[in-house]
């Protein structure tokens, strides 16, 4: 039967597959759940570490901060 989920073909070198394998067998899970799984977790980091730079930058701008409840009374809600 097919499935819905796209397939990638990675290649990784012997200590990257050995890691995945023994993370595999330790949560009981598919060797490709767990590269998937892996990957994703990956994927937030990268996005965490991208949105960090972006506020940092904005921080180091001169601009008026308000607080939580002054916003919220601005707009009404």
């Amino acid at each position: 039967m097919p499935t819905l989920k796209k397939r990638i073909n990675i290649t990784a070198d012997s200590d990257v597959e050995s890691a995945i394998i023994r993370a595999a067998k330790r949560d009981k899970m598919p060797v490709a759940a767990k590269a998937a799984s892996l990957l994703r977790l990956a994927l937030e980091i990268e996005e965490d570490s991208y949105l960090a730079s972006i506020a940092e930058s904005r921080m180091k701008q001169k601009v008026k901060y308000i607080s939580h409840e002054s916003f919220w009374k601005r707009i009404g809600k």
